[in-house]
């Protein structure tokens, strides 16, 4: 068999669940092993980010954000629905948490 396989992500769905900042990301896919719903897979070339394959499956724990060795190569990008804004009760200052 000398054809390839290659995975290609789902298309584009509103949900984009973790974003990766290629410029940091190492390509070490410890996020892939720690994911709990396995929306990830390694990407073929080394170095780079995971190719994130399942995006509706994501359940927004932030397991692979807590597991990344380098602080800010990945980030949680939740849904505008669940996004919890707050005021403070002394300046009255919006806030995004």
């Amino acid at each position: 068999m000398s054809e390839k396989a290659y995975a290609m992500p789902n298309p584009p769905t509103p949900g984009r669940p973790v974003i990766f900042n290629a410029d940091l990301c190492t390509g070490c896919n410890r996020c892939v092993e720690v994911c709990m719903t396995d929306i990830f897979i390694p990407n073929p070339e080394k170095g780079k980010p995971p190719i994130i394959i399942y995006p509706e499956e994501c359940w927004y724990g932030g397991v692979c954000v807590d597991h990344c060795p380098v602080e800010g190569a990945i980030t949680m990008n939740h849904p505008l629905m669940q996004r919890a804004h707050f005021k403070r009760k002394d300046t009255g200052e919006h806030f995004w948490v």
